[in-house]
């Protein structure tokens, strides 16, 4: 019997490096596991965060901890432009997780690594956001200990994704559960809000403000240990990331089958914020932070608390914005204007997706 092998099923592949390439760009071959694999890991990343546990190069990191618990966290990285006033994705990523660990109550220590490249990315863009990683880490004193690099086609993602995973020791006691929120605990806010936002905001479509907003892209940790530290530590605190300020709001009185009342005019806007919320009929409250959080505390903590939280750059801002109280027709209420009581809306969605 003669067989007679179709071709079509061989046209699909492709050189994982093409004849035409500059050597300026990151081709599918340094993501199949081979010798340009091995040569973007021992080029490109072991010199920026090598230690003692990363170099092993294993499947898994070792770790060893006196801490009585853990805490883990993951989270993936997806934003647009890859840079923008105050960061970028790898600076967000790094900061992202240790942010999470910290405001659980938890002293970060180690990360994961997980690039997602898409082919064509220019060298050159890979080294700067390595860069930025390598900072961070450095400013948040967490190691990388271990990782992962793929290179996906053309078209497959977006220039870069990120994911980074943390483990941190946890406090005791860690900062609590919303649940238990009681009436007339106190609302902080740690700074400025909605300034991650409106930066990418304007550096995606381009914005020609004067004074441009910055990110607000910082490491939590040094504050919120002093908190821990003095035993000012908060009943509980979140970083208002993806949906603001708004939906951590509308999570504590979800939980705590209280409502927020907030005081629109003590809120803390920047000029620049405003101006384009203002322009463009959106709410601060809804727009994503990434090195502001949210806490609340006993009214009797309030003074120690600010006293603290102003000791340090990224929570100088700190102030008072409103208190829980009982339960009523709406989770969350702002006082605006001249006294009225407005609902405050839940965000249902991003009005601006792929912040982070």
């Amino acid at each position: 019997m003669i067989m007679t092998l179709s071709p079509e099923p061989f046209m699909s592949l492709g050189c994982a490096i093409p004849r035409d390439s500059d050597g300026e760009r990151i081709t599918l071959a340094y993501g199949e596991g081979g010798r340009l694999s091995r040569r973007l890991i021992r080029e490109r990343l072991l010199p920026r965060f090598s230690n003692t546990t990363l170099s092993v190069l294993g499947d898994a990191a070792h770790l060893s901890t006196s801490a009585a618990a853990i805490a883990f966290s993951t989270d993936g990285y997806t934003v647009t432009p890859l840079f923008f006033p105050g960061g970028d994705i790898g600076k967000l990523a790094v900061f992202g997780t240790v942010n999470d660990l910290a405001v659980s109550g938890a002293i970060p220590r180690w990360l994961s690594l997980s690039l997602i490249i898409e082919e064509g990315l220019p060298w050159s863009v890979l080294d700067r956001v390595l860069d930025s990683i390598q900072a961070a880490t450095l400013q948040a004193n967490v190691s990388i200990v271990t990782g992962d690099t793929k290179v996906v086609p053309r078209g497959a993602a977006d220039q870069l994704f990120i994911t980074t995973s943390g483990i941190g020791d946890v406090l005791d006691p860690a900062t609590a559960d919303p649940g238990l929120l009681q009436i007339d605990d106190m609302l902080i806010v740690s700074g400025p809000i909605g300034q991650h936002g409106a930066a990418i905001l304007c550096a995606r479509e381009q914005l020609d403000f004067d004074p441009c907003p910055v990110s607000d892209c910082d490491v939590l940790t040094p504050p919120l240990l002093e908190l821990h530290r003095t035993a000012s530590f908060p009943r509980v605190v979140r970083d208002a990331t993806r949906g603001g300020v708004a939906a951590v709001l509308h999570e504590w009185a979800a939980a705590s089958h209280l409502t927020c009342l907030i005081d629109e005019a003590a809120v803390p806007v920047g000029p620049a914020v405003r101006s384009i919320t203002e322009l463009l009929g959106l709410d601060p409250l809804h727009l994503a932070n990434e090195g502001t959080f949210v806490l609340a505390t006993p009214r009797a903590f309030v003074e120690p608390t600010l006293k603290t939280l102003h000791q340090f750059d990224v929570s100088r801002g700190a102030t008072v914005i409103g208190r829980m109280t009982r339960q009523r027709s709406t989770p969350v209420i702002v006082i605006r204007g001249i006294g009225q009581e407005v609902p405050l809306d839940e965000p249902s969605g991003s009005p601006l997706p792929r912040i982070c």
